[in-house]
């Protein structure tokens, strides 16, 4: 019989955890938290020095009631759920709603889920750090009373359903205010002119551009100046006046962090935060690999920390020396530029160097196999030695006027030889055969008007940049904010770009007259501050939530009385209403979305609402959408079905087979026709 019970969070890790630790080890996870404020009351007794009330949630009483079970038979309890302040919190929960005080409970964490690392963990075990369930109590008491008072406000003075959030606010904030800044933008007229020069003995010839005169230089912002210039260019006889030559160093990358990973996978990958989270989730945990059976293939995936354990730096050296030679392993002297950083947890990497991204292929899913290969990628880019380029920049003369041109070339590829950066866009050309006091050819000019233009709309990934550099939340809620606000319709997704909808106006604008505080960046960052504080031991959380409640509670109580009602409009579909013509309306019923007549009550038809994917029916052309069965088991079927009888359970994409024209599916990690009889697989 096993003596010692380890409790961890998610089901997906219990059986690779149990064959790490043998027989006298019995594993049984709690599924997430088993206790929470209730959802029924604000939770929290104001009137009493601000104690929270937990309560058993809902559906956790038969996971308690087995767990109590296997806590009888056990020696030793070890409580093993995720290595930050959310699992510690959970411990402490289990530690009460288990009745535990009486037993052997131990702490154990693990920032990978290896055999050595939860070998070590037991180890080292320790007590519950009742400094990071605080830094948690604190946080979700907050969120709890923004959430509590303000969502109901929403309600009476917009319409129900509507959410306020401590974290979530203040993205949609930040949201709206890069929407004013592009609507208040006036663009600016500014030209460049490039010279195109005849180079003796070289077939192509080299592109410059205007710098100014030989005393500075000159910001070309109307056509007349540029005429102006061009005039007093005529007849100039131009000669390289300068040419310099130098090296440059490209850094390889820090490895990643949660929020560096959600930025780069949807630069690259095209993932949503949401679902790099979960992928990310997926490979922490364990994957099926062929031979090993289930590995965690990634270490923890909340970490704000870009720092690797010297186990791991030692083996990737091992690993580049014998892959690319000694002159590729890096110096390791990497910091990170964050000025808010936690360092609880390693940098995101892989568990093992060794286990490459083309070895495991097979063992893993299309998306979780190129969000391994990033992973991957860029840990090992990160151990790599600098590039090195040789530079050269020329400086062109003629008429009292400066043109300038500079190129490079690669000296040496270090970590270039692994992973490139999706920012990174170079363009260069051969300056080599440029020579001091050398005669050019002015074969052309080239001018063009350009003017200045607006900021960019926020994407998932330059809104998580935003919120890491504001101090604005921590990894863990980088993606539940982004899905919430997106999953409240305060902000819509198009082409990767977030824009504010009309909803999500008046919210913000209901928010900042009433509660300006909660939205303010500056607020919200030193409120995380705080929390940080809470989990050095040098911040009494009590003293946080009681300072902060009071001035909460009169914003509320002023805000029913001084707030005034606003009705949004529903949002119009494509679909028209085929009993009296109207344009049909986007509704949300319990069961998700669905489409009604804006002319209710006289005109009462509604219609399903389907997802369209962005792929044509290889039968009659309509739309391919996303469809449920009875039992919730998703499919891809015709919009015009009962007349169109096409489905499929795979997801159409929009290539063709090159093999007989049929659209191909996503199966796995591949891609693969429709048609059965042709069979041809990517």
């Amino acid at each position: 019989m096993a003596k010692y019970l380890v409790i961890v969070e998610s089901p997906a890790k219990v059986k690779t955890i149990k064959k790490f630790l043998g027989a006298n080890y019995e594993v049984a996870a709690s599924n997430g938290h088993v206790r929470d404020l209730p959802k029924s009351s604000l939770g929290i007794d104001v009137e009493h020095g601000y104690e929270p009330k937990y309560i058993t949630i809902r559906g956790k009483g038969d996971i308690l009631a087995n767990l109590r079970k296997e806590v009888k038979k056990a020696e030793k309890i070890y409580l093993a759920t995720d290595p930050d302040r959310e699992g510690e919190a959970i411990s402490w929960h289990l530690l009460y709603a288990l009745k535990l005080e009486d037993k052997k409970v131990y702490r154990i964490t693990f920032n990978e889920i290896t055999k050595n690392a939860v070998k070590d963990s037991i180890k080292n075990a320790r007590e519950i750090n009742m400094d990071l369930v605080n830094a948690q109590q604190a946080r979700r008491c907050l969120d709890r009373m923004v959430g509590y008072r303000i969502s109901p406000l929403l309600w009476a003075k917009v319409k129900r359903g509507l959410s306020a959030g401590r974290v979530q606010s203040v993205a949609l904030r930040i949201i709206c205010d890069r929407e004013d800044e592009i609507n208040a933008f006036i663009p600016e007229e500014y030209w460049t002119l490039d010279a195109e020069f005849a180079v003796k003995g070289e077939k192509k010839p080299v592109t410059a551009h205007y710098y100014g005169t030989l005393k500075e230089k000159v910001n070309i912002s109307s056509e007349a100046q540029l005429l102006q210039i061009k005039k007093e260019l005529e007849g100039a006889s131009f000669r390289v006046s300068e040419v310099k030559s130098g090296e440059k160093t490209r850094k390889a990358p820090l490895p990643f962090t949660t929020s560096t990973l959600q930025q780069e996978a949807s630069k690259v990958l095209n993932f949503s935060t949401q679902k790099t989270m979960r992928l990310a989730q997926q490979l922490y945990e364990g994957v099926d690999l062929k031979g090993a059976g289930t590995v965690g293939v990634i270490t923890y995936l909340r970490t704000d920390s870009t720092r690797i354990s010297e186990e791991a730096e030692q083996s990737a050296k091992e690993y580049i020396s014998k892959q690319h030679g000694e002159a590729y392993v890096g110096s390791g002297e990497k910091k990170s530029k964050g000025k808010k950083i936690q360092d609880a947890h390693e940098a995101i990497r892989p568990t093992d160097i060794t286990r490459t991204p083309m070895e495991i292929k097979d063992s893993l899913s299309r998306d979780q196999y190129r969000l391994y290969q990033l992973i991957w990628k860029r840990f090992v880019a990160s151990c790599m030695s600098d590039a090195k380029y040789e530079t050269t920049n020329v400086k062109i003369d003629g008429n009292n006027h400066r043109f300038t041109v500079g190129g490079q070339t690669l000296k040496f590829d270090g970590f270039l030889s692994v992973y490139v950066d999706s920012d990174e866009k170079e363009e260069t050309q051969n300056v080599v055969a440029l020579q001091k006091d050398s005669i050019l050819t002015l074969k052309n000019y080239e001018e063009k008007q350009h003017f200045t233009q607006p900021p960019q709309h926020y994407t998932e990934a330059s809104l998580v940049r935003a919120m890491e550099e504001l101090g604005i939340g921590r990894p863990s809620t980088y993606a539940p904010t982004i899905t919430t606000i997106l999953g409240r319709r305060y902000v819509a997704k198009e082409n990767k770009n977030l824009y504010v909808t009309e909803l999500g106006e008046v919210v913000n604008n209901m928010m900042k007259e009433a509660f300006p505080s909660i939205v303010d960046v500056n607020f919200t960052a030193n409120m995380e501050a705080l929390l940080d504080g809470v989990e050095e031991g040098t911040t009494d959380w009590k003293a946080v939530i009681s300072n902060f409640y009071p001035d909460l509670d009169a914003a509320v109580n002023a805000a029913e009385k001084e707030l005034k009602e606003v009705e949004i409009a529903d949002e119009l579909s494509d679909e028209v209403c085929d009993l009296c013509g109207r344009r049909m309306v986007i509704k949300y019923g319990p069961h998700g979305r669905f489409l009604a007549c804006p002319g209710f009550p006289e005109c009462k038809n509604t219609k399903p609402y389907f997802e369209k994917i962005g792929v044509a029916c290889p039968n009659c052309g309509g739309d391919i959408v996303l469809k449920k069965t009875r039992k919730g088991r998703k499919y891809y079927g015709c919009i015009n079905n009962p007349e169109c009888d096409f489905m499929v359970w795979q997801k159409p994409v929009e290539q063709k087979c090159p093999k007989c024209g049929s659209i191909m599916l996503q199966k796995g990690n591949k891609l693969m026709c429709s048609n059965e009889k042709c069979g041809y697989l990517q």
